[in-house]
């Protein structure tokens, strides 16, 4: 093993000033999380950089994992080395003679937040520059394009040493920016909709509505399956199933066509207002693209939004289809949303959607039953399962939060 810990780069934290320790004690908290099947690691976290230490873990599993993981500019597998520049140039040499360094070309750039430390950066490229191109045969300098770099921190506890720099995904810490729901269809839109949400800091918990047996269990399992990609990023996603058979029945039985689908939404955004305040969250993210069906017209969501003073997020609004297909696609949702398994919405749908339903008609068709004694019943009715990242579904949680 080459490298003995992973020394991660803050993004948007270093921004933060005061507040920054709450921002790196969330990221820590999530990478606790994320990493939980790795046992021997230990995570230290300081104002400037986390650090990962390996204890006989192997980098490379982590890595990937590290990648999803918002809150991180980038990070590096390295060695930590005590500050004598000799143990330094003969920790560089150990590190070249393993990535069989004879032959290729190589740079070393050197940045010292150690002010006090004898050597600057240009007399610390020099020292090792020259130890390395000593001691190893055929290695030559290419400022440009090397086929190395040996990227040198000069920290006040101690050197760091790596030729690897990798991106990590950005963003801020999940968690940071408060808690929200997200309402979870099994389409390509709404996981991308919330894996933006938590690129911004958002904690989310998830609102799926299953309509049984006109939506069938792998349905439903699409659902868990696309939770448990979006738990990748955090450690662990919450799912709310609410039974919505009944409601939707009497809506097809009493609304006219081409306002079921608003009514439709208008009960679901209901029912996710109350599952949010019983959660304690304080706004509501969907998957909604201006324009892109018959519900997401600026008039539909007016009408739409009337039920609730709830904030809610759109982070695909002005998304074209072929780039949230991109993004789907990037965080590996896009292959389980394309399942042939209909979800509530798709179901339903009515042949000609009113494009423009105007508030007052919604509230004529909803005056004609008694949808409140419905929605209590469907949020009582709800099964929450817990997702786990690193988890099959098979050992997901069954819990009753409320």
């Amino acid at each position: 093993m080459i490298y003995d810990q992973i020394l991660i780069r803050y993004g948007e934290i270093s921004t933060k000033g005061k507040n920054r320790t709450f921002f790196v004690d969330k990221l820590r908290r999530n990478l606790k999380y994320v990493l939980n099947e790795y046992k021997n690691i230990k995570i230290r976290a300081d104002r400037d950089r986390m650090y990962i230490q390996l204890n006989g873990e192997e980098w490379e599993n982590i890595a990937g994992k590290l990648q999803k993981v918002f809150g991180i500019q980038s990070f590096s597998p390295v060695v930590k080395v005590s500050k004598d520049i000799e143990q330094v140039k003969e920790q560089a040499l150990i590190i070249f003679q393993k990535l069989q360094a004879s032959g290729k070309t190589f740079k070393v750039s050197t940045k010292r937040s150690d002010k006090e430390y004898p050597y600057d950066t240009n007399e610390l490229n020099y020292l090792l520059g020259s130890h390395l191109l000593q001691n190893i045969d055929s290695l030559t300098v290419d400022v440009h394009h090397p086929d190395l770099e040996l990227k040198v921190e000069v920290r006040k506890d101690a050197i760091y040493l790596t030729c690897e720099v990798i991106k990590g995904a950005g963003g801020m810490p999940v968690g940071s920016s408060g808690k929200a729901m997200l309402m979870l269809s099994g389409g390509i839109d709404s996981p991308v909709a919330g894996y933006l949400s938590m690129k911004r800091g958002l904690k989310l918990e998830a609102v799926h509505f299953y309509s049984p047996p006109f939506t069938s269990e792998r349905s439903k399992q699409k659902v868990l399956d696309l939770g448990k990609k979006l738990a990748q990023v955090s450690g662990q996603f919450i799912i709310h199933i609410v039974p919505f058979t009944e409601i939707q029945q009497l809506i097809q039985e009493h609304v006219p066509e081409n306002y079921t689908m608003t009514i439709t939404r208008r009960m679901m955004l209901r029912i996710t207002e109350e599952i949010r305040h019983r959660q304690e969250a304080l706004a509501i993210v969907t998957g909604e693209s201006l324009g892109q069906v018959a519900s997401q017209t600026l008039e539909s969501m007016f009408t739409i939004n009337e039920v609730t003073n709830t904030p809610i997020i759109r982070p695909l609004v002005t998304m074209d289809k072929n780039d949230i297909i991109d993004v789907a696609r990037e965080i590996d949702t896009l292959e389980i949303s394309n399942r042939p398994y209909e979800d509530c919405c798709t179901v339903f749908t009515p042949a000609q959607p009113k494009t423009k339903p105007k508030r007052e008609n919604a509230h004529k068709y909803e005056g004609y039953m008694d949808f409140e004694a419905l929605i209590k019943k469907a949020v009582e009715g709800v099964e929450t399962i817990i997702v786990n990242a690193g988890d099959s579904l098979e050992q997901s949680e069954f819990s009753d939060l409320f």
